[in-house]
């Protein structure tokens, strides 16, 4: 069984901690969609969406295991959070009566984006591996 550093063990809770609420909360969002029965005048982009995230949420858990074999998922992780978070800021922007939902939103995937990314780099440095 191979040693690992404080820091990548810092990833592997973070993955997992991420993976574990991106799941839930993506197929939470999913199954009260459907219960609730979608609308003809409602958005179809959504269930799309969370079942992508979903996904990325149970890839996280497996790149638990081994960070370092799963370095470009997490780097897709991490650059597509950031994205979401600036989109999300700029609608928080614009849309005041959903501010205060958005910009939760932004902190959380904002949080969760620059953990992985610093701990991300930390980790690929101490292999001398290429930082995402």
């Amino acid at each position: 069984m191979a040693v690992t550093s404080k820091r990548e063990r810092a990833l592997q809770v973070v993955l997992v901690v991420l993976g574990l609420l991106t799941v839930v909360t993506n197929i939470y969002a999913l199954v009260t969609y459907f219960l609730a029965g979608p609308r003809p005048t409602g958005g179809t982009a959504a269930p799309m969406f969370w079942t992508i995230l979903a996904v990325l949420g149970v890839f996280l858990l497996l790149a638990a295991r081994n960070p370092s074999a799963y370095r470009s998922l997490i780097a897709y992780a991490v650059w597509s959070s950031f994205a979401h978070t600036a989109i999300m800021a700029l609608m928080a922007i614009q849309l005041p009566t959903r501010r205060g939902e958005l910009l939760a939103g932004v902190a959380v995937t904002g949080l969760g984006a620059v953990l992985l990314f610093v701990l991300a780099r930390s980790s690929a440095r101490s292999e001398g591996a290429v930082p995402v």
